[in-house]
């Protein structure tokens, strides 16, 4: 029995492995003694568990692999175990007059054979770019083949092999050598089946259109399209909200937008969006965006890949970040690298001044967050007859160890403890997606404050909606989903998806908000007003949270900047370790909230001034930080950003046209320059005969 230390998908697998290993062994002993109960009854057990690995142990199959135990290697030694069992039983016919070992051979050699048609076809539908949004019919576009095929080589050598296996199984029971030949028959049949069928992806009908058919497909489409304003994004599979959160903001600026990504997979994590999308994965395909009309890129994020764009010298670069606070992140160095760093207000503009990273104030350009426009404002104290609705949304750990990243180590069960003992809070509690990936501290407490929610709804009751709240919630999830859904048919591949989201989504991503905010409102409806809620998914959405909170308690994070556009009570943790003076002079963002200790015991005070305005005595810093950190609301944000963009673009036209005029004028008169008086000095030299001896072929080689 596995040790009380073990997780359960370890003690799985360590199940899985030992069995694999005993099974190998009976299979030896039965071919052996010859036992044929035991022979075969492992032999079969061990590829049905095999087959079983394949489906649903990945993890372990990656382990032995890079031992060198792979698939081919396991299926490989069981069939040579089963050939010994034949040789020993006495009954059977010599193997060697059955021609069994040919045929097995053959079908190994059909297997590698189907294996590399998949290889070559897999690599002529590996296109140097992926798209979504653009018509692509230019580049010959087909469904992909069967996936069994294509691209699962394990799955499918075991699932071919059954045949032959069963086969020779049912040969050693029978002594009949009918049915193993029978069975490898079959099985030779299915794999050279399967490689005929594979080649005819490689012949031109099916074909796709090579590198450099597509790459010149690329320059067309973008001289046809003629994009101007761009937003570029690299990153790994769990930062894709980082771009996705500036998608509408994107749609709505003047001019031809365009989302430029770096991983192919990165296309897919996209949400619904009428811009186009396209993938460049290669730097050296990168560099054909020169030759466009884009004028500037949005970035949303840094990453190692940003540099390579940044070598353009045709389009401007402003630096958006995925959100603002006071951690030392929101400054980080590499910001100085781009033409303009877009802020929400002078705030950000002062952090980045005190940091002192390289970054001109010139190119620090107030934008606002136009993504913040769903927040609703504040509207009052809660109903004294309800519940005053609390969000604990704190921030994970960081992969610093600067004190009082998080709250959740050190307040976080004592913020909830206080909130839950007062019957009149309703508590939403949001953590951090990441919370518990970098210090397990931060996971426990995160597990015990959920319990501790846990059971204190369990000691509530109250009014239920009725059945049809529930059904109304239903209907928006399918509807939503239907929207949302990017599910295709198993045997995809990235270039079935490019012909498949090859038409413009139009309008497709104000349905999915219309439908997003329809469920919102069914969400919230249909629970009840009195029960605390856990939310770990990524619906509701932060923003949504806020609109149904009365009172905000986070940390130092941008979800302080952006809640204050409601201009709510709020406080934040100070877990640093600093005086409170000392911790709002260096956190501006806490400067109009209420500053709650390790032991939380100023909780009750806060829920007080909450419920009445008349002991709110932060109402008015609030106001005076909103602008602070996001800026005038008039003109609205969008505006502000969408001005900002255009004069960006400007500012690229003017760089671009300067560069041309110097092209134009500089560069080739210097060159006829220098090649007149090259000429003119060669005139004026005496024959040489070196030179004229030099007719000898190998000389004119060498020089």
């Amino acid at each position: 029995m596995p040790s009380a230390g073990l997780s359960p998908r370890r003690a799985v697998q360590l199940t899985a492995l030992l069995a694999l290993l005993v099974l190998y062994s009976l299979q030896l002993v039965g071919a052996l003694l010859p036992n044929v109960p035991v022979f075969v009854t492992a032999s079969a057990a061990g590829l049905l568990l095999d087959l079983y690995l394949q489906h649903k142990q990945a993890g372990l199959l990656a382990l032995l692999g890079r031992v060198r135990f792979d698939v081919v290697t396991r299926q490989l030694l069981r069939d040579m175990l089963i050939v010994v069992g034949l040789v020993r039983l006495p009954d059977v016919e010599r193997v060697e007059e059955m021609g069994v070992v040919p045929l097995l051979l053959g079908c190994y050699a059909a297997h590698f054979f189907c294996q590399a048609m998949a290889v070559m076809v897999r690599r002529s539908r590996t296109l140097p770019i992926v798209t979504r949004n653009i018509d692509a019919s230019g580049l010959r576009l087909t469904a992909a083949p069967p996936r069994l095929l294509l691209r699962q080589p394990s799955r499918r050598l075991l699932r071919f092999m059954i045949p032959a296996t069963l086969g020779l199984l049912l040969t050693a029971m029978t002594s009949h050598r009918g049915w193993a030949l029978a069975g490898l028959s079959v099985t030779l049949l299915l794999s050279v089946g399967g490689a005929v069928h594979l080649i005819g992806w490689l012949l031109p009908k099916k074909r796709t259109a090579n590198s450099e058919e597509v790459l010149a497909w690329l320059d067309g489409w973008l001289a046809d399209y003629r994009p101007t304003v761009g937003m570029y994004f690299s990153g790994g599979a769990s930062s894709a909200y980082q771009a996705n959160m500036w998608l509408s903001t994107l749609a709505s600026l003047d001019g031809r937008p365009l989302i430029v990504l770096r991983e192919r997979f990165m296309v897919q994590k996209i949400d619904a969006t009428d811009v186009p999308v396209i993938c460049i994965p290669k730097v050296a395909h990168l560099m054909h965006l020169e030759q466009s009309t884009l004028k500037m890129l949005l970035h949303p994020a840094n990453s190692g890949k940003t540099s390579q764009v940044l070598r353009i010298p045709t389009i401007k670069h402003a630096f958006t970040n995925h959100g603002e606070s006071d951690k030392l992140s929101s400054c980080n160095p590499y910001a100085k690298a781009y033409d303009e760093v877009w802020v929400a207000g002078p705030a950000a503009r002062e952090r980045y001044q005190l940091a002192d990273i390289g970054v001109d104030d010139k190119d620090v350009v107030e934008v606002g967050r136009p993504q913040l426009a769903p927040i609703r404002p504040y509207a009052g104290p809660p109903s004294p007859d309800g519940f005053t609705t609390v969000l604990y949304a704190p921030t994970w750990e960081g992969w610093t160890n600067d004190p009082g990243n998080t709250s959740v180590i050190l307040a976080g069960e004592n913020i909830v403890r206080e909130l839950l003992a007062d019957p009149a809070v309703r508590l939403l509690y949001k953590p951090h997606p990441m919370t518990g990936s970098v210090d397990p501290r931060a996971g426990e407490a995160n597990k015990h404050i959920q319990a501790m929610i846990a059971e204190a709804n369990a000691q509530r009751s109250g009014t239920v909606p009725g059945p049809e709240a529930a059904a109304e919630l239903a209907r928006c999830v399918a509807e939503l989903e239907e929207l949302t859904s990017t599910a295709f048919r198993r045997s995809v591949d990235e270039t079935e998806r490019m012909l498949l989201q090859s038409s413009p989504e139009s309008d497709r991503a104000a349905a999915v908000e219309t439908a997003r905010r329809a469920w919102e409102d069914a969400y919230w409806a249909s629970l009840p007003a009195w029960q605390h809620q856990v939310i770990t998914s990524s619906r509701p959405a932060i923003y949504t949270c806020f609109n149904q909170a009365d009172l905000l308690i986070s940390d130092v994070s941008s979800v302080v900047s952006d809640f204050l556009t409601s201009e709510k009570p709020y406080a934040v943790a100070n877990t640093s370790g600093l005086a409170e003076a000392d911790f709002k002079a260096g956190f501006p963002t806490v400067r109009a909230a209420t500053i709650l200790s390790p032991e939380a015991v100023e909780v009750p005070a806060l829920l007080s001034s909450v419920r009445n305005p008349a002991e709110d005595t932060l109402a008015a810093a609030r106001a005076d930080l909103k602008g602070h950190l996001l800026g005038p609301s008039d003109p609205p944000s969008l505006v502000r950003f969408n001005r900002a963009a255009l004069e960006l673009c400007a500012e690229a036209d003017a760089r671009n046209a300067r560069a041309a005029a110097r092209t134009a004028s500089e560069i080739p008169g210097q060159r006829e320059l220098s090649h007149a008086a090259e000429e003119a000095e060669m005139e004026s030299l005496p024959p040489a005969p070196a030179l004229e001896a030099a007719a000898d072929p190998e000389d004119t080689l060498i020089g």
